[in-house]
């Protein structure tokens, strides 16, 4: 599709991400000269039809929500415009990774974390309730997460606020695995619904997993009628108790036996930890993932995102398949179509699949010929890959960084090396530099693979490959 060149007063300088309903870029505003996230809508949803009119009345009604709202842990919304085609919400423009993206990582937060992430979002949704707004969908999906550890709330899409009249008493409306038992059987609602979902979300960085899961029925059912077990009991959990009672009154069936406010849900955490509070996440989990090339957009679905096997070139599955087969079988086809669905790039998708090859020889043996297709064959969007050293080897370096596999680079890099490195770094994310060189050498010393996982943390695309050229001079 063709992109505009400006939106408003606003200079459009990069797509961030693409669904269905419209585009999110990111533009530049020439009065007080910041960067902001345009997020748009097509008009062709505002065509009079009932459906396009809750579209279009759900697009204002964020603008209207967010915009009433100030605070540090709140995307902030600056304006809300008309254009051409389009209708557009200019936002703060905020680099991280949804709660979401670390969870789907399987990344582990502590206890500490887990409790800077509940007073950073127990505080935001206090502050949005004061001022009579419940978000209503609040999920690991619409929490941005920094680099600097700090929560942003986004997405207010749904959200209730007094006077709206988008609001009704039967209607269900939300994301079922985090939705209230009184929005499934259409009873009145109020702020308690956010504090319930709060709940779930914490309950999964607990638990590992959500309270409930399965069909949207299944859910309807389990969340009206059963009780979930305690977080710290879930297979795998491994945690103290220390959260279950805080976490069981959040998700009360019944919305008077919650906490009557977002505030006193933190208070109660506080508590329970009996510990010092973090105002931010630690270092350590902030960089267990990459941070992505294009920010997180809560709500609106990258480009080439997970979850449809149309994004792939048929050969690339087929190539990815043949090589599995040889050392898994018939099975391989069921690996590869499961594992397409959830990776956006090709190096994520062979080092996903390089999990399901048990045998340590036969895993060096598929991830070799994995590192030469991810120098020469296509990437996921059907573009050639490039030339040795590309974008292409890079993803691939991070994401089977780690695993035993032949170096393709047989320098190690020395300690003088690794400090070095930190110095490299740190002139592009600051004083974390030294955590994520450290994590990096645990991985490898081999200098392809070490200078790879750095540069990803670098999300401009020029400046990563400067990052990179020097990473590769380092002894």
């Amino acid at each position: 599709m063709n992109h505009p060149e400006k939106l408003g007063k606003y200079q459009i300088t990069e797509v961030l991400g693409q669904g269905a309903m419209g585009v999110v870029y990111k533009g530049y505003d020439p009065d007080i000269k910041r960067i902001v996230a345009l997020k748009t809508i097509r008009r062709q949803f505002d065509d009079g039809s009932e459906s396009g009119a809750t579209i279009a009345a759900r697009f204002r009604n964020e603008a209207q929500a967010a915009g009433r709202l100030l605070h540090p842990g709140i995307v902030g919304v600056y304006d809300f415009g008309e254009d051409q085609s389009v209708a557009y919400i200019a936002m703060e423009y905020v680099e991280g990774n949804t709660l979401a993206h670390y969870l789907t990582s399987q990344v582990r937060f502590t206890d500490d974390d887990i409790l800077s992430v509940a007073t950073q979002l127990l505080e935001a949704l206090d502050h949005a309730h004061e001022r009579g707004v419940w978000h209503r969908d609040v999920k690991p999906a619409n929490l941005i997460m920094t680099r600097a550890g700090k929560l942003k709330v986004a997405d207010f899409g749904i959200a209730r606020v007094d006077a709206a009249g988008l609001t009704q008493a039967n209607s269900v409306i939300g994301t079922p695995m985090y939705m209230a038992p009184e929005q499934f059987v259409g009873a009145a609602i109020d702020k308690r619904v956010d504090i319930y979902a709060a709940g779930v979300v914490l309950y999964q960085l607990i638990a590992g997993r959500a309270p409930f899961i399965g069909t949207p029925e299944a859910l309807m059912y389990k969340v009206v009628h059963e009780v979930a077990p305690p977080p710290s009991l879930v297979d795998g959990a491994n945690r103290t108790d220390r959260f279950d009672a805080v976490i069981a009154t959040a998700m009360d069936k019944r919305p008077e036996r919650r906490f009557a406010s977002a505030a006193a849900f933190r208070d109660a955490m506080i508590a329970a930890a009996n510990a010092p509070v973090s105002p931010t996440v630690s270092d350590e989990t902030i960089v267990a993932i990459p941070l992505r090339s294009k920010p997180a957009v809560a709500g609106v679905p990258t480009s080439g995102t997970a979850g449809s096997l149309t994004q792939w070139d048929k050969a690339v599955l087929a190539e990815a398949e043949q090589s599995l087969a040889r050392h898994v079988g018939p099975l391989a086809s069921v690996l590869v179509r499961r594992a397409a669905k959830e990776c956006h790039d090709l190096a994520t998708l062979y080092a996903k699949l390089a999990e399901q090859v048990t045998n340590p020889t036969a895993r060096s043996a598929f991830i070799d010929h994995a590192v030469k297709a991810g120098r020469t064959t296509l990437t996921p969007t059907g573009t050639a890959g490039g030339s040795t050293g590309g974008r292409g080897s890079t993803m691939f370096a991070t994401a089977v960084a780690g695993m035993p596999t032949v170096a393709t680079d047989a320098v190690r890099v020395s300690d003088a090396g690794i400090e070095a490195a930190v110095k490299l770094l740190a002139t592009h994310v600051g004083p974390i530099a030294r955590v994520m060189v450290k994590k990096a050498a645990e991985k490898t010393r081999y200098r392809e693979p070490f200078a790879a996982l750095l540069a990803e943390s670098v999300p401009d695309g020029a400046a990563r490959q400067k990052l990179l050229a020097e990473l590769r001079k380092l002894v």
